[in-house]
């Protein structure tokens, strides 16, 4: 009878233990709780975007890379949202965003980087801090030149601005960029693939475990679309515009000197290292901080790259 008691006791003092660390417990933000799912009408076309936090709050426009969309951001967002208010659009072409076909759209960086523009007007955002990434580099520093003065912070995650940042694997698509005819079909196929899909997010990474197969199987289903295979042979041709304007890039960050944070994965199998050093040379206070990932660098290492940009807003009182 004693020990049947005492075992009560001790069951008793379990529960009532967990009861009180369960009433101090904060709630934990999630997908579900944090983030809205919306389509607006920019330019005729229909443009989908993802919005989580507080409207009054500070605004993060977080700009997605090649070939994701506003999915890339998923598990960022809702470990900012508390602070920040989160806006990521999927451009035209990708995601869920319309996808006209390129006789009706030309798929050229400036016409995204315009549609994304007026975006930004039609849902109302005046002033934001950048968030990039590889595709959303070119987008991102079009909008900061157009517009200084929206602009109060970047932050980089694997996207090039210097020629440095360019690796081997450009050197056929240098070679595509002269005769487009001629290497068109060694390039894209690559670009549109599962394993290349594949190939972007794994890169060089010791520990391909840590990332879900859903994520390259999701792109490619998307870029399996009809349509999709010229969209993307036009918009990586034109992305040679974008080499030839890194020197305006780097003279607009060498003159304004935005508050810059560089989150660079290390495994990326197609942006060089020495990408993420040289912004220093143009933002000398550049926070860079090379991490344990890959091409995109969420896939990894989300809770770090959450934690380095509330570090770095925190500390410029944004």
């Amino acid at each position: 009878m004693k020990r049947m008691l005492a075992s009560a006791l001790v069951v008793s003092a379990a529960a009532l233990a967990f009861a009180a660390g369960a009433a101090k417990a904060q709630p934990v933000a999630s997908d579900s709780s944090t983030t809205t799912y919306r389509f607006v009408t920019v330019d005729g076309l229909k443009i989908f975007y993802r919005e989580a936090g507080p409207k009054n709050a500070p605004t993060i426009l977080m700009l997605h890379g090649y070939p994701s969309s506003s999915r890339m951001f998923a598990t960022l967002i809702p470990l900012l949202a508390d602070r920040y208010h989160l806006v990521a659009p999927d451009y035209p072409g990708f995601g869920e965003s319309d996808a006209p076909p390129p006789s009706e759209f030309a798929y050229t960086f400036d016409h995204l980087a315009k549609v994304v523009d007026d975006f930004t007007n039609v849902v109302g955002l005046r002033e934001y801090v950048l968030c990039q990434q590889d595709y959303g580099g070119p987008i991102g520093m079009r909008l900061a030149v157009a517009h200084s003065d929206r602009v109060r912070a970047i932050i980089v995650q694997n996207a090039v601005a210097h020629v440095e940042g360019l690796g081997p694997a450009w050197d056929i698509r240098k070679a595509f960029w002269k005769d487009r005819a001629a290497y068109e079909d060694k390039v894209i196929p690559g670009f549109t693939s599962l394993e290349g899909a594949k190939i972007r997010h794994l890169g060089s990474s010791p520990h391909p475990e840590r990332y879900d197969p859903e994520t390259w199987e999701r792109e490619a289903a998307l870029l399996s679309r009809p349509g999709q295979p010229q969209i993307q042979s036009d918009l990586f041709f034109d992305y040679q515009t974008n080499v030839a304007a890194y020197p305006s890039w780097q003279a607009w960050l060498k003159d304004r000197r935005p508050p810059l944070l560089v989150l660079w994965g290390k495994y990326d199998p197609s942006f060089a290292l020495a990408g993420a050093e040289a912004y220093r040379r143009d933002v000398p206070d550049a926070e860079v901080h090379i991490l344990d990932a890959g091409h995109f660098a969420l896939d990894e290492k989300v809770d770090e790259a959450a934690a380095l940009i509330r570090e770095f807003l925190a500390k410029r009182k944004i």
